[in-house]
């Protein structure tokens, strides 16, 4: 069992069949295609408001381009301290916005709190020319540590961001399993509480390779098209990104998806908890952050499981990730073997 990220999995058969019905004859290129077309209505229709959809086949230029648009080169992003863009996407944001700079703050479970978020911005000096103004603040849901924003919680950065003038970013990689998580219309965490444009995950979730930039500002669509361009994400056979995601919002597959993985991971909370394991954060989605005696993790490791040291939560932290394919009833059959020694 593999369970060291949900980028191991294979595609899911409903996307690798929309995928195998492009490869039937010609279509025009660069979203020319009829698949293409469709996106904008049926994302406004997800989002029960009108969007510009703008199709990548990578995480990061999903994040950076989006960023791009909201930022200047000399603004600020202001972001957790273990946000993805943050830890893991090298320089890209400096990158892709011509230099905006990333403006690390603390908080539990890997969330921005509006209270402190309040205070952060309140009390940043202008010193001019001199300094970097904060211009975007970038949350992730669900986040880098398992944690998931309730709408309440979203909401309140929301009003942070638009009493000084700020914009809102959200990375959604992991957004269908904090989505399936809360039980909420996606329209309650996104642009209802403030959300100016998302990273919509897929390739976590069944998708060969693809991610959706949602904007809810549809004016920045030509800048969003001009910089994915320029930065070498513009497919010219598009329509392979396309019926990924058309594939992934129809019947509700992105949240069928998302609902095995977070059901997979309770039955893996559960398990380990059996086995002496002890939750570090309290998470809804499917990533756990836990702590396992050593001899524990080791024998785990024997029995095939796959999983992740996590060293900044402590040296007998461990991370492990569910995903759509993630088999239940196999868990749990785990579990009774396990406790027959």
């Amino acid at each position: 069992m593999n369970f060291a990220s949900d980028n191991v999995t294979p595609v899911c058969p409903e996307i690798q069949a929309a995928i195998d019905a492009q490869c039937q004859g010609n279509a025009p290129a660069y979203g020319g295609d009829d698949v293409s077309a469709t996106l904008d209505h049926a994302f406004s229709e997800l989002f029960d408001h009108e969007v510009a959809v703008i199709p990548v086949s990578t995480g990061t230029a999903a994040n950076c381009i989006s960023l791009s648009t909201l930022v200047s080169p000399y603004g600020g992003i202001v972001c957790h301290h273990e946000a993805h863009i943050n830890e893991d996407e090298s320089t890209a944001v400096a990158h892709f916005t011509g230099g905006a700079k990333l403006l690390p703050m603390d908080g539990p479970a890997a969330k921005l709190e509006a209270a402190t978020l309040s205070s952060y911005l309140e009390s940043r000096v202008d010193r001019g020319v001199h300094s970097v103004t904060p211009e975007c603040v970038a949350i992730t849901q669900s986040t880098e540590l398992g944690g998931v924003y309730s709408k309440a919680e979203i909401a309140a950065i929301g009003d942070v961001c638009q009493q000084f003038n700020k914009k809102l970013f959200m990375d959604g990689a992991r957004f269908a399993n904090a989505v399936a998580a809360l039980e909420c219309h996606p329209a309650d965490i996104t642009w209802k509480a403030g959300v100016n444009a998302l990273s919509f995950g897929a390739t976590k979730n069944g998708a060969l390779a693809v991610e959706a930039i949602i904007l809810f500002d549809t004016s920045l669509r030509q800048k969003a098209e001009l910089a994915r361009k320029r930065s070498g994400h513009l497919l010219s056979k598009h329509r392979y990104l396309a019926a990924q995601l058309a594939a992934y919002i129809q019947d509700d597959l992105w949240l069928k998806n998302a609902r095995n993985a977070n059901e997979a991971a309770k039955a893996l909370a559960a398990l380990l908890s059996e086995q002496g394991g002890k939750l570090l954060i309290d998470g809804a989605a499917n990533e756990l952050f836990i702590s396992l005696p050593p001899e524990t993790a080791a024998r785990l490791r024997d029995r095939g499981l796959i999983f992740h040291n996590w060293p900044s939560l402590g040296s007998n932290a461990y991370r492990f990730v569910t995903a759509w394919n993630s088999d239940i009833e196999a868990i749990m059959a785990l579990g009774t073997r396990l406790k027959q020694g």
